[in-house]
């Protein structure tokens, strides 16, 4: 069965609560995620509140996404 976030919603700073197919729902930080090139630019809050869902996970107008699967084994993601 392949996982797919439902639903997403800002909560604060770079943290997103997510509702996953697998029924399993929660708040992840995304804080020590946003390096490098194409992450890196999400740190501006603004930019990183412009997430959609697309192709059943998190994506932004700059290209980025993260996998269902990546969101799912966060630490702060509860059932």
């Amino acid at each position: 069965m392949f996982l797919h976030v439902l639903e997403a919603r800002y909560i604060r700073n770079y943290v997103v609560w997510v509702r996953f197919s697998d029924g399993t729902k929660g708040e992840v930080d995304l804080s020590a995620e946003l390096t490098g090139p194409v992450f890196g630019s999400l740190r501006d809050v603004e930019q990183f509140k412009a997430f959609t869902l697309a192709y059943h996970t998190l994506t932004w107008p700059n290209g980025a996404d993260l996998a269902p699967e990546f969101l799912r084994e966060r630490d702060a993601v509860t059932v």
